[in-house]
């Protein structure tokens, strides 16, 4: 588990395109602290694990590595827009293939 956490955090961190250095700010912490928790050198708080999965949009379990899925957050949509969020991402898995 341990070395999925540090490959997500950084993973999740190139695709919202910020530095170390701006997440660190973002989440209140040393440039230093965001590189340890990178590269397996610390393991970060539960706190700070509910800040980063908070920050990200994502699940707990996502950024720990114990599920693949992404819950999407159909909070305020109707059903018809949830309904066109679910077949793009249909679309997009089969363009994968």
């Amino acid at each position: 588990m341990r070395k999925v956490l540090n490959e997500n955090i950084k993973t999740f961190r190139q695709q919202r395109g910020l530095s170390q250095v701006d997440f660190a700010k973002r989440l209140c912490v040393t440039k230093q602290c965001v590189s340890n928790w990178e590269n397996d050198n610390v393991l970060p708080s539960i706190e700070m694990l509910e800040r980063m999965a908070d920050f990200f949009g994502i699940t707990t379990d996502l950024l720990l590595g114990r599920t693949t899925s992404c819950p999407i957050d159909g909070e305020g949509l109707t059903e018809e827009q949830i309904l066109h969020i679910k077949l793009l991402v249909d679309d997009l898995r089969k363009a994968n293939k």
